[in-house]
């Protein structure tokens, strides 16, 4: 596996400012690989719950059944 270690410094650096992360790129750049693991142990580790994490990905968007909000 590639280092990211940029791109998990600037997420890190972004994470209390309460905005939505999204990441953009070409199919297999590693975009997943820096959320749902890298990013994910990140957060892990530094005292979030597993139950304050949501994971969502598009391509199995067909899975998921949509609600309106309350």
């Amino acid at each position: 596996m590639y280092s990211r270690r940029q791109y998990l410094e600037k997420l890190i650096s972004k994470k209390d400012n309460g905005r939505i992360k999204i990441i953009t790129g070409i199919r297999r750049c590693g975009k997943s690989v820096l959320l749902f693991v890298l990013y994910r142990d990140y957060l892990l580790a530094n005292g979030v719950s597993k139950e304050q994490i949501l994971t969502l990905s598009l391509e199995e968007l067909g899975k998921y059944q949509i609600q309106e909000s309350i």
